[in-house]
């Protein structure tokens, strides 16, 4: 019998399942619209809970800080569910024709309970996600970069030093305010670009690095507007805000943080309190601000604690990076192009921005011929050089453009008139400016004095460099711009410059006809022999032709001529045609070999400046030829005495007579500039006694005073604008005296010689000491030549009757350089050891007697002081003690004994 499996179901339990899920499924069909109708509803709640959401996300990220996980979680399940419903909500017209009976039934039974079914579902995502949607926090914050990176050229040739002393500043020097200037292309944004990117490379203490480009047009708002996007407070809510609530929020922001604004292409003072930076306080004393500017003035305005003055590479890292730019490929494709590739590079000047140019240019030139042609281009034509004239140029005009006014820029554009790396004497440039008439001759602060500060404007926007004593250079690069301007973009300038390119004949006159301003400097031109018609032509130099020959006649069309510049030129008689220029304002004949001035002169009434300095071989100037010229500002006769003439001098005008020369020169009321050659002190007493001429002398060469065995030289205090003085071949002179106790006590302080930074001191055979120069504060340059009686520069015993003088002395403070040559005697500079804190070359020979310098430790460490000398006298030195003999010792370069040409000057009938 098989077994029996007995099982019993409840009809009822099968009747209500079937009727639940039928009651279910028709109610996906009979709800249909009520849930389309909410499916709308939700979903529009859904969008405004995610646009909430999605607002503080935002906010937050402005504060640089990042959304939680969760929320860009629900997020993206948002979207999804979104898109559901509103694809639902499109079909649902269509599913809602299907149904029938009231909307009970449907034509469609299983396509309708499908959509219900998604509907109902969707619905339900939308409901839990509108639940899941209440955030207390969307965003954490994170530790971000201090800095954004920058993108930069890696390398950063001869900007390492510069970079290292900025970022060391930053860093570790309680300054605040830190200023880097420079001409323009030198590098100033690339080292700025460096030092930001050095904050990403490793741990430091600022909390934020802030980045705004200012440039020329200043806007406070623009910059307000960069800092706040780095800040993170960036929103349409800041931009209604007023500059001074703006202001504001920056200053909240940042008095909070230790922050680093760094500021690229400032032009002019940027007011840090109208943008909101917090000016230093002890809460944020070691925060920053650095920036980049081509003008040391701004440096000023803008109340720098620091400045650091970018320059031009050095010649090694100049070849550096123009060889990373030209390539090794190109430099080794032909054994002649590294020397050519060479000679290119040192056109550049040493200018970044120039070296990068052309290097780009050159990098696929692979024949000689075409780098002989770059040369040649960028010698006589560079603004046709590929990349100059439309891309540097036009960069380095910004500067030229944001010079105060016209005089100042055609200031700028006369100093191209000179040679390439040619030093230009501030003087005679001054004169050229006031020959010219660019200077304001109402001024009632003197056209000198309107030059110099012409002068220090063009220093400050590094227009020009200071050269050596009382010199400027102008940099090979600005200068090729600066006559691109006169010459290509200016038609009114209408240079013509052959300046120190080794012509050997004058270029044809037919260019010279529409010239303004002509130079043919510095060339080896031996003859002019055609006849030039230049009715426009204001200024001529042809100055360092010293073999040149100049007709009579040559000037004869040259009416408008107002600047002609003779000097060093040996010429044999003076051309009479210049007589006729009537329209001349200066006359430069420095350093030439004329031997008179003729009587013609007298016609040039207009002459304001006139140079004769160093015409060695002048006897003659006629009487009422100097005092004719009534409108004379500057009269130069420094060394205008030669002395192989001076026998010869008897009847010449300025030596015949002291009273003649006095009439002379007090007959010249607008003279403003007296440099000039005594011989006697009854000449010399005769210069102190007028005012006027006190008041306008500036250099005095007092020669062969054999007349006396002691000079007082207190009187020459009253020259308050003297600041060189010669004394030379005085072989009776035993002392330059002064009272010093009655000095100190009348003028109650012991500096009394002011302006006077240069002393030369010559083959004054019997003179002991030089002591008044302790009273000289601002000496930059001394030197003392064959005096063999001379035992000590600065004697202790001379201020016996003083004593409380000696403890408040502090002598060549400021000196450069000093020269010690052929002083057998000399036992002593100064009695003890001083700092010397800006003396740079020394140079001793032939002092047998020194066996001490007067030099502390310190001296060496500071700076670099180059010291020459013979090796037997440095071998033989005393010193303080050791360490301040190591720190010296890399400093001497030894000079072989060079007193031959001095024995020789000794020997001669003059002395």
């Amino acid at each position: 019998m098989g077994n029996i499996c007995s099982i019993t179901v409840s009809c009822d339990a099968i009747f209500s399942r079937c009727l639940d899920c039928t009651v279910t499924r028709a109610a996906y069909i009979s709800e249909l619209q009520a849930n389309i109708d909410a499916l709308r509803t939700e979903r529009q709640r859904l969008i405004e809970a995610r646009n909430d959401v999605l607002r503080k996300v935002a906010a937050a990220e402005q504060q640089r800080m990042r959304r939680l996980n969760k929320v860009q979680g629900w997020l993206s399940r948002v979207e999804a569910v979104e898109a559901d419903a509103d694809k639902l909500i499109r079909d649902s017209p269509q599913e809602i024709e299907k149904l029938c009976l009231g909307g009970y039934c449907s034509k469609n039974f299983k396509s309708s309970y499908n959509f219900g079914k998604q509907v109902a579902k969707t619905l339900s995502d939308v409901a839990t996600s509108l639940g899941e949607g209440a955030f207390e926090v969307v965003a954490e914050r994170v530790l971000a970069s201090v800095a954004v990176e920058k993108p930069t050229d890696p390398t950063v040739v001869g900007l390492e030093s510069t970079l290292q002393k900025v970022w060391r500043c930053i860093v570790e020097d309680p300054a605040v305010i830190i200023g880097i200037y420079g001409m323009g292309g030198v590098g100033k944004t690339t080292l700025l670009t460096h030092i930001n990117n050095k904050f990403l490379e490793g741990p430091n203490t600022f909390d934020c690095v802030i980045w705004v480009v200012v440039s020329k047009d200043l806007r406070v708002e623009y910059i307000q507007e960069v800092i706040a996007k780095q800040m993170g407070f960036f929103d349409d809510s800041w931009r209604a805000k007023s500059v001074e609530e703006k202001a504001l929020e920056i200053f909240n922001s940042l008095s909070e943080k230790k922050f680093v604004l760094l500021l690229d292409d400032v032009w002019e003072r940027v007011d840090l309190t109208k943008v909101g930076v917090p000016l230093p306080r002890p809460k944020n004393m070691a925060s920053k601000v650095v920036f980049t500017t081509r003008s040391e003035e701004v440096c000023g305005f803008m109340e720098a604690h620091r400045k650091f003055k970018m320059v031009c590479l050095s010649d090694n890292d100049s070849w550096d990076l123009f060889q990373q730019k030209v390539g090794k490929e190109i430099l080794n494709s032909h054994p002649d192009i590294l020397e050519l590739a060479q000679t290119v590079a040192r056109e550049c000047g040493g200018l970044p921005l120039a070296l990068i140019t052309i290097g780009r240019a050159m990098a696929c030139k692979k024949t000689p011929e075409e780098w002989r042609y770059a040369i040649q281009l960028l010698s006589s034509s560079a603004s046709q050089f590929p990349g100059l004239g439309e891309g540097v140029y036009p960069l380095l005009k910004f500067s030229y453009d944001s010079l105060p006014n016209d005089t100042i820029r055609s200031c700028l554009l006369y100093c191209s008139l000179y040679p390439e790396d040619y030093c230009i004497s501030k003087e005679n440039l001054i004169d050229c400016w006031i020959g010219e008439g660019l200077l304001n001759e109402s001024d009632r602060f003197g056209e000198q004095n309107q030059g110099y500060f012409i002068l220090g404007i063009l220093l400050h926007a590094c227009l020009l460099e200071e050269g050596g004593d009382g010199e400027v250079k102008m940099h090979d690069v600005i200068r090729d711009m600066s006559l691109w301007i006169a010459c290509d973009l200016k038609e009114k300038e209408n240079f013509l410059v052959y300046a120190g390119v080794g012509l050997t004949k004058a270029p044809d006159v037919r260019e010279w006809e529409n010239v303004r301003r002509l130079s043919l400097m510095q060339n080896e031109i031996t003859n002019l022999k055609e006849i030039p018609t230049c009715p426009h032509l204001l200024t001529l130099f042809l100055d360092n032709n010293e073999s040149l020959k100049i007709p009579n006649d040559f000037f004869q069309y040259m009416h408008s001529l107002k600047v002609l510049n003779l000097s060093r030129i040996k010429l044999k008689s003076f051309p009479l045609g210049i007589s006729k220029l009537v329209s001349l304002q200066q006359l430069d004949l420095s350093y030439s070999s004329i031997k008179e001035l003729p009587r013609e002169l007298y016609a040039l009434v207009n002459l304001k400046c006139l140079n004769l300095e160093h015409a060695e071989e002048l006897i003659t100037i006629p009487q009422q030829v100097i005092s004719n010229f009534s409108r004379l500002h500057v009269l130069r006769m420094y060394g205008t005495v030669s002395l192989n003439f001076l026998e010869s001098l008897k009847d010449s005008i300025l030596f015949g007579g002291e009273e003649v020369l006095a009439e002379e020169l007090l007959g010249l009321e607008s003279l403003e500039v007296l440099t000039f050659t005594l011989r006697s002190v009854r000449a010399l007493q005769l210069i102190l006694s007028s005012n006027k001429l006190r008041s306008c002398t500036q250099a005095l060469f007092l020669q062969s005073f054999n007349d006396s065995t002691s000079l007082d030289v207190s009187p020459l205090a009253d020259l308050k604008h003297l600041y060189r003085l010669r004394v030379f071949g005085c072989r009776k002179l035993e002392e330059l005296k002064m009272d010093y106790k009655r000095l100190v006590q009348a003028t109650r302080q012991p500096c009394v010689f002011h302006g006077l930074h240069t002393v030369h001191i010559e083959v004054c055979l019997t003179l002991k000491d030089l002591t008044f120069l302790v009273f000289a504060p601002n000496l930059k340059y001394v030197e003392i030549l064959n005096c063999p009686a001379m035992e000590e520069i600065i004697s202790a015993g001379k201020f016996t009757d003083v004593p409380e003088v000696m403890g408040n002395l502090n002598p060549f403070a400021k000196l450069h350089y000093i020269g010690l040559v052929n002083l057998p005697n000399l036992r002593s500079i100064y009695w003890k050891p001083l700092p010397l804190p800006q003396l740079k070359e020394m140079k001793v020979d032939g002092c047998f007697g020194l066996k001490k310098l007067p030099l502390k430790c310190n001296s060496a460490r500071e700076q670099t002081i180059v010291v020459h000398g013979d090796k037997t006298w440095w071998i033989n030195l005393k010193w303080e003690d050791e360490a301040t003999q190591d720190a010296f010792r890399p400093c001497f370069k030894s000079l072989y004994p060079a007193g031959a040409r001095w024995n020789e000057l000794l020997n001669r009938n003059y002395m």
